[in-house]
């Protein structure tokens, strides 16, 4: 499993992650089993939310594990959705990694990310939150996650911490951080900037995307990968697949490796065989007309 630095940090992880989120339910042993074969294939980084299973995502994982191997681990949770509204207040954020830390049985979290943007945000709150939170050991580092430019330029401008990390959906049927980027000055639904140059800014400031989702079409609609209402594209990526003596899984995330911005796919598969499986994706380099095959096969028409 091929390595990289968290954005400025020296923070190194694995170039895939492994979602948490549907580990909630499942008994001590198979979680167990499920976390040593993430980190026998290199998977050491462990993705988490306050809300995940309703925080018995996190006390699923805490379970499984003996105490020694968390400083095997990097353990990166998230904070800000509550019950039908959002928090950024410092109130919030303190207590939330608080939770998070006593439910994985932890003394810190290596990265903590602020879930979805809140429109009543305070800067000076989320930074006395942060300061707090660093200086008493609780967290080694700071993101966000599904936040525009201007929304993460805001909360930079304020803490001191560096925010190192934007995790937000993509995947080959989820392209529209890249789309607006091809169709410049075009009238067409391509061409329109949903997101304010989410990777161009990410790539400037030397912050570290992270995808969530990525074998998923739409928001929650389900996977598209396997999936016979996606014909074209998963006709493409058996073919790509055969080439490199990997699953179409393994090609749908090496298409995301594949972009320069260097982009960390968080997988949540709780299978191991197709988590191995997908662990291949780090040893293959797509082509750039692989790239664009399976952009065009997912249903974008290039100008």
């Amino acid at each position: 499993m091929k390595r990289m630095n968290l954005g400025t940090s020296d923070l190194s992880v694995p170039e895939i992650g492994l979602g948490c989120m549907r580990m909630a339910g499942m008994t001590k042993n198979d979680a167990r089993a499920m976390i040593d074969k993430s980190m026998d294939l290199g998977i050491d980084f462990f993705d988490h939310a306050d809300i995940y299973g309703k925080g018995e995502s996190e006390k699923a994982f805490a379970s499984a594990i003996e105490p020694s191997l968390r400083e095997k681990m990097i353990l990166q949770s998230k904070c800000g959705i509550r019950d039908g509204f959002f928090d950024f207040s410092r109130e919030h954020i303190i207590s939330s990694v608080e939770g998070s830390l006593k439910r994985l049985n932890t003394e810190y979290l290596d990265v903590l990310l602020l879930h979805r943007p809140d429109a009543l945000m305070e800067p000076e709150e989320v930074a006395e939150a942060f300061t707090k939170l660093e200086n008493d050991g609780k967290v080694r580092h700071f993101g966000v996650s599904n936040h525009n430019p201007m929304q993460t330029e805001l909360l930079q401008e304020t803490v001191d911490q560096e925010l190192i990390v934007n995790q937000v959906q993509l995947s080959l049927m989820q392209t529209v951080m890249i789309d607006h980027g091809l169709n410049v000055n075009m009238e067409n639904s391509s061409a329109v900037n949903r997101d304010g140059e989410i990777i161009e800014y990410s790539r400037l400031n030397n912050i570290s995307l992270q995808a969530w989702s990525p074998f998923q079409h739409g928001m929650i609609e389900g996977a598209f990968v396997g999936n016979s209402d996606f014909p074209e594209i998963n006709e493409k990526l058996q073919q790509v697949a055969s080439r490199y003596g990997v699953t179409d899984s393994a090609i749908a995330i090496a298409w995301i490796l594949r972009h320069p911005a260097g982009i960390q796919p968080i997988v949540g598969t709780m299978n191991k065989q197709r988590l191995e499986d997908i662990a291949k994706a780090s040893e293959v380099k797509l082509t750039r007309e692989e790239w664009y095959e399976l952009y065009r096969a997912a249903g974008n028409d290039l100008p």
